[in-house]
């Protein structure tokens, strides 16, 4: 009862904030509270001018770190909003006022256990970089090193639990309240989002991050991760090389420090196209102040808080996809997504594909140029609701992403497709995944990993069949009744193993 009173009175004050923006809809969607609403549009500004994402944009910026955190989690839910809604979203600014240099000092001395000057030469006390979570110093170490520091603001990690109690709240009672919004998994939506959040506040998951990242491409010659300094990293504090580059959302910028833009955008596209397919792993916050041009032509991001990861299959299902997508073959791209279990069966797979048509050719009518994948998925991805197919949380960041690598290519180029570039690359990555050699070379593994289990299988139906023998011996002693169930014997079980030793001589 306390938690509804509290929640209540924290959902009005909400209601009010949103109203002031006339940016009530998210609640009048969801069916929430609906004479609190009525009662909160009282107080909506009127005829405001701006469209309703960058109203509600503006809305949650002023609401604090954990809205500004669920905006952007909101702006890769292209199938919950409309894409324009999801679009503005993407572009929240997570930034607010700074805290204190003397209390992010005291946050670093209490972290790493040693005085600040102990551990650096000099610590800049106006920070770079302010936001939601944390902020950004620059520093020197005291072996000369140049470094940035980041430090997780005071008390935020209480805030946020007090508004993911919130969310959690809303999202139950939308559960009850309204079944057609069951599908898309509230609660489990909200706990999700919590787990990000939390691995965002713990700045070792970010250091652990960066250096996966830089291990993936080690040996790339256009593309690396900055080095950490894990001696002046814990919980609340990050230590990492500073990088001096170029920010690669600013084209005049490149193009003054002598790097060729279209060079960038290519090096951009391999390295996006390497961090889905090949590693699965990706950095999922590609804005351009998030990446650099180094003096060297390398690109270095920056900001680790945020990652995708793709499983094999699911990396196998997209590239599938796509490739289908771009072929036209409607048909496959509707079959896919069926074998992935992305659709439930029991839906029309005819209908399916032409829903996929229907998104596909207006897209593929543009000029290269002017294709967007990334539209492509989120429109793909919207016609969830009418086919009661699954929520993909890990293609919802992956489209938001997407996205953020169109955006910024289009900056450096607007005239060339980023994901052209990278195409050589993704026919290669078929070929080498999806040809006969590599089918044949799957279904190799399959049956190598299969006898490398068979020491276990074996000893496993040894057990069954002494089962066997003592429950034939228990049978033989009971007085005989009709009607019984056959069940292998040790003369079955034998026969059994009979055939995978043939199969094991076989395969060597």
């Amino acid at each position: 009862m306390l938690r509804a009173l509290r929640n209540t009175w924290r959902l009005l004050r909400i209601a009010l904030s949103l109203a002031r923006h006339d940016a009530l809809f998210p609640l009048e969607t969801l069916g929430i509270a609906p004479a609190l609403v009525a009662w909160a549009r009282l107080f909506a500004r009127r005829r405001d001018p701006r469209r309703p994402g960058e109203r509600l944009t503006a809305a949650l910026q002023e609401m604090g770190p954990s809205f500004i955190k669920l905006g952007q989690a909101l702006s890769t839910r292209a199938d919950l909003l409309s894409e324009q809604v999801a679009l503005d979203l993407a572009r929240l600014q997570d930034h607010l006022p700074a805290f204190p240099g003397a209390e992010a000092r005291r946050i670093v001395a209490a972290e790493l256990g040693q005085p600040v000057d102990a551990l650096f030469a000099s610590f800049e006390d106006a920070p770079v970089a302010a936001a939601s979570i944390a902020q950004v110093h620059f520093a020197v170490t005291t072996d000369g090193r140049q470094v940035a520091v980041k430090v997780l603001r005071p008390g935020i990690e209480k805030a946020f639990e007090r508004d993911l109690d919130l969310f959690y709240w809303i999202a139950e009672l939308v559960e009850r309240t309204e079944p057609r919004f069951r599908r898309l998994k509230p609660v489990d939506s909200v706990r999700a989002f919590a787990d990000v959040v939390r691995i965002e506040m713990d700045l070792r998951m970010e250091a652990a991050a960066a250096e996966e990242l830089g291990e993936n491409f080690a040996d790339d010659p256009g593309y690396r991760a900055p080095t950490i300094d894990w001696d002046r990293t814990a919980e609340r504090v990050l230590t990492l090389e500073r990088i001096d580059g170029t920010p690669i959302g600013d084209r005049d910028a490149i193009v003054a420090a002598g790097h060729d833009p279209d060079v960038v955008m290519k090096k951009c596209a391999e390295a996006f196209f390497y961090q889905v397919f090949r590693d699965g792993f990706f950095h999922a916050d590609m804005h351009g102040g998030n990446a650099f041009v180094d003096r060297d032509g390398h690109i270095v991001p920056v900001d680790f808080g945020i990652m995708g990861r793709l499983d094999e299959d699911t990396r196998g299902y997209l590239a599938e996809l796509l490739v289908a997508f771009l072929r036209r073959d409607y048909r496959t791209v509707a079959e896919v997504q069926f074998r992935a279990g992305y659709v439930p069966p029991d839906q029309p797979r005819e209908v399916f594909a032409q829903a996929c048509r229907s998104i596909g050719e207006p897209i593929f009518g543009k000029p290269s140029h002017e294709i967007s994948i990334a539209r492509l998925l989120a429109q793909l991805l919207r016609v969830t609701e009418q086919f009661e197919m699954t929520v993909q949380p890990q293609l919802l960041l992956l489209q938001k992403t997407m996205l953020m690598a169109e955006g910024m290519g289009t900056r450096l180029n607007p005239k060339v497709n980023i994901w052209e570039l990278a195409r050589p690359l993704i026919e290669e990555w078929m070929q080498s995944h999806f040809g006969p050699r590599a089918t044949l070379g799957r279904a190799a593994q399959d049956v190598a990993h299969g006898l490398r289990r068979l020491p276990r299988l074996i000893d496993s139906l040894h057990v069954v069949a002494e089962h066997e023998r003592r429950r034939a011996e228990r049978a033989e002693a009971a007085p005989p009744r009709a009607g019984r169930t056959w069940r292998p014997g040790a003369a079955e079980i034998i026969a059994i193993l009979a055939l995978i030793a043939a199969v094991a001589a076989w395969w060597r």
